[in-house]
């Protein structure tokens, strides 16, 4: 006997794909066909893993550490990540606030899973990274996209949050430095927002998980401001564990025991050797190779992005973190998925179309990632300028 199969969940309809994976597909056919890709589509830094992190991991698997631990992670490295805000902000974190998790991924479903419930508004930059907004929908919630442009650093300001709020919205998601565009929120502002926030009873999470890359200024973490906010940050960005998935969560004291009650129900624990291996990456040796990649970083930024605006594109604010720039195509296309896959496929350079990143003008933006070395952005650049200029 057969029947009709009830339909998926609703909320599959709501969450989209990553656009940019379909232009990730038709690079690695390119380049198996034997043609030569520049990739600054994707987010992921070409430095491989530091050293010492992977000694650090390679030693505890020796060592037999591949047994689970405690839902709220290894004491150790949580006592390791309190010293660190003590010491880089001045910021007093007390290690039983923090969780470990697996990637900053994790962090954010416990942090939106806490606060959210079905029909609560979460307000959050557009553009933005669009995994945020989907973690809001996955707990029936509702993302809230606020339009922001080079006026206010493409970042929410104490002004919109109040113009936005209302009796249903329950939290502000914040991201600084920020995907796709690499600007901070000052300091300043910063308190602003948060004090906005919890003046009307909300919560506010920021996403730090940027923190480190940033060039021009030192930028203060949200903790310093309230001790009720919640912190994401991961060891995949700064710290280059992209494929070790892990990071870890700052909660609240009255959050904390709700964090770890669900991560136990979630996933139940980070990986064991992950955990070992980070504990690497506070030791000063890790953090000079830190230090050496955040200037690399750095110089790719600065020959990039004049590098763009030369070619055309409007790039308003310059990035102050991260490793992305947020360029305006207007002059060459009003359909930015269009025009990056035919930049892929007339000049092997692959880019981020402004779909993937929120509602707010997104066919006339896309993202460049500087995650490579200057010689191939020179590459990019100049197969660019024959294609655009010719």
């Amino acid at each position: 006997m057969t029947g009709r199969f009830r339909a998926l969940a609703g909320r599959m309809a709501d969450i989209a794909p990553f656009h940019v994976m379909a232009l990730l597909a038709r690079a690695k056919e390119l380049e198996a066909a034997g043609h030569a890709i520049v990739h600054m589509e994707i987010g992921e830094p070409d430095f491989p893993t530091a050293a010492p992190i992977v000694a650090a991991g390679q030693r505890a698997l020796a060592e037999g550490r591949t047994r689970y631990t405690a839902a709220a992670g290894l004491p150790e490295l949580r006592r390791a990540i309190s010293a660190h805000y003590r010491g880089r902000y001045g910021a007093e974190v007390p290690a039983r606030r923090i969780l470990i998790t697996p990637g900053a991924s994790g962090a954010l479903q416990l942090a939106t899973a806490i606060l959210v419930n079905p029909g609560d508004r979460v307000l959050l930059a557009d553009p933005g990274y669009p995994c945020n907004r989907h973690f809001v929908r996955l707990v029936e919630g509702e993302a809230v996209g606020v339009p922001v442009g080079p006026e206010t650093g493409y970042q929410l300001t104490a002004g919109l949050v109040e113009r936005y709020w209302d009796d249903r919205t329950a939290a502000v998601l914040l991201a600084s430095p920020a995907n796709p565009t690499g600007t901070i929120i000052a300091p300043d502002e910063l308190a602003a927002i948060v004090a906005t926030a919890e003046a009307r009873g909300g919560r506010v999470i920021v996403d730090e998980i940027y923190h480190g890359l940033v060039y021009d200024a030192p930028v203060q973490t949200a903790l310093a401001y309230s001790d009720r906010v919640l912190v994401v940050n991961s060891f995949s960005k700064y710290y280059g564990m992209t494929g070790w998935r892990l990071g870890w969560l700052v909660a609240p004291d009255d959050c904390v025991g709700d964090a770890e009650k669900l991560a136990q129900n979630l996933f139940l624990a980070a990986s064991t050797p992950a955990q070992y291996a980070a504990l690497a990456a506070f030791e000063p040796e890790a953090q000079a190779i830190f230090e050496e990649r955040r200037q690399a970083f750095q110089a790719r930024r600065d020959f990039l992005l004049p590098a763009l605006r030369e070619l055309g594109f409007r790039i308003p604010v310059n990035p102050a973190g991260a490793f992305y720039l947020y360029a305006d195509c207007g002059h060459f296309t009003d359909d930015s998925y269009d025009f990056a896959l035919r930049l892929l496929e007339q000049t092997g350079v692959a880019i981020t179309p402004g779909i993937d990143f929120g509602c707010h003008l997104p066919a006339r933006h896309v993202r460049f990632a500087y995650t490579n070395a200057i010689p191939v952005l020179a590459e990019g650049v100049e197969r660019l300028r024959a294609a655009l200029h010719s």
